[in-house]
């Protein structure tokens, strides 16, 4: 089994309500953001799948939360609120969507909202 893992970056505000005083505010983060994708078989050239081409695929998945009110977009509600961890499976789940047609399958998601705490998303 071959496993790969790309970091990026995006920054966006959120509401959380329900949880904390202070995270029920508007309020921002700049999130780091680990992608892994694994697979057993490699193609002829000897790769899972083109680092860059995996790198496209996120930047466009990015575009769609960076600089953004997350509240605002259609996947976050009030069901899917836009915590870390609803934020790792958007992102997994959005690539998993691009990957279909590949031998890569995506293993697992982190997002870190600050440089001490992050959600992974785990693929099953």
């Amino acid at each position: 089994m071959f496993e790969l893992k790309i970091v990026t970056y995006f920054a966006a505000a959120h509401q959380l309500k329900m949880v904390a005083k202070k995270c029920e505010n508007l309020h921002g983060h700049n999130w780091k953001v680990e992608i892994c994708v694994a697979g057993e078989a490699l193609n002829d050239a000897g790769i899972l799948v083109d680092f860059g081409e995996l790198k496209q695929h996120v930047s466009e998945i990015m575009t769609t939360l960076d600089h953004k009110f997350l509240n605002e977009l259609d996947y976050f509600d009030d069901h899917t609120p836009p915590s870390s961890e609803n934020i790792a499976r958007y992102v997994a789940n959005s690539l998993q969507t691009i990957l279909s047609d590949t031998e890569a399958n995506v293993t697992r998601v982190t997002a870190w909202e600050s440089e001490n705490a992050c959600a992974t998303y785990l693929m099953t």
